[in-house]
């Protein structure tokens, strides 16, 4: 499905008056040049400049949408001038998606070497609620109103992290007890037999969203929306699309590069989409946040263009 750039920039307008917020996992991909940004803001000397792109592209991106999902807040604490300055080059209704650091959402660090000798260790800041206030919400306070929703993201558990998925629970209860209110809080899971009624009921108690996710080791998103009760806030409604269930990222990351064009067509992913947009334009007084990643079919933008039936 071909991605027309003002037909976009219209229809994302339009939906985000209603509430309906359609946006990427990140923005700085030169695989997009001639598709979303112009080739000649980048260029210094008659060469592009990926400096000077990755500096500044974000203005032109949001020319087009309403909304992005801060893929980066997840590997480090967000910084009020690093906060500032985004909220500075984007208009004053544009709404951005935040992935919680992992330094509060990761029971074990993993052996990635960017841990160093944290690698493969308990993390003591776990679900520690003083932390997360303030190392990540105090410095959003910079752009509070451009915050549409802040995600906590759980990466798999097993048997040595928790010995049964009410037992995380538990532990994710009494942390949204201790968070102050207002803030617009989300749960992405990765532990599907975690599913359950109790897991959807205790993000309902405290008005956590249920992000609806499209990962390897997940259900899809239309197997997710069918469930009882996965809807746990009247108030926002958020899913990001990010491979196909059975995908590695490693592999997707081999297949879709440099995700310049649509490789591989997900017609279930597309339907979900479709539908979560349909639902959200009939609940206006609900934000919907759809975000999408170049991974699940090779490239974002037509990708979201497929799921409006545009182009």
């Amino acid at each position: 499905m071909a991605f027309n750039r003002d037909q976009m920039a219209e229809q994302a307008t339009k939906l985000a008056s209603v509430g309906v917020f359609l946006g990427t996992s990140s923005w700085k991909y030169a695989g997009w040049m001639n598709q979303l940004y112009s080739r000649d803001r980048y260029e210094y000397r008659g060469k592009f400049a990926k400096a000077r792109f990755e500096r500044n592209c974000l203005s032109e991106y949001a020319e087009v949408f309403k909304t992005v999902c801060l893929d980066s807040a997840y590997y480090d604490f967000p910084k009020r001038d690093k906060l500032r300055e985004l909220g500075d080059s984007v208009p004053k209704d544009f709404q951005f998606g935040f992935k919680v650091t992992d330094a509060i959402t990761l029971k074990k660090f993993t052996n990635l070497p960017r841990f160093g000798v944290r690698a493969g260790k308990p993390n003591e800041h776990f679900l520690n609620a003083d932390l997360f206030v303030s190392a990540f919400l105090k410095p959003c306070e910079e752009i509070r109103d451009q915050v549409g929703v802040l995600m906590f993201e759980f990466s798999r558990f097993h048997k040595p992290d928790f010995e049964h998925g009410r037992d995380f629970v538990a532990a994710l209860d009494t942390f949204f007890t201790k968070l102050p209110g207002g803030w617009p809080y989300a749960v992405e899971m990765r532990n599907q037999t975690w599913l359950r009624e109790d897991y959807f009921a205790c993000l309902a108690r405290h008005s956590v969203t249920h992000v609806f996710n499209s990962w390897s080791a997940m259900p899809s998103v239309m197997e997710q929306m069918a469930l009882p009760n996965s809807r746990t806030n009247p108030k926002l409604c958020a899913a990001r699309f990010l491979l196909k269930p059975g995908r590695s990222y490693e592999e997707a990351v081999e297949t879709f590069e440099p995700y310049d064009k649509i490789k591989e067509v997900n017609p279930d992913a597309r339907m979900a989409g479709k539908e979560l947009i349909a639902e959200g334009k009939s609940a206006p007084e609900r934000k919907t946040f759809i975000y999408v990643n170049n991974r699940l079919e090779g490239n974002a933008l037509e990708t979201i263009a497929a799921m409006l039936g545009s182009g």
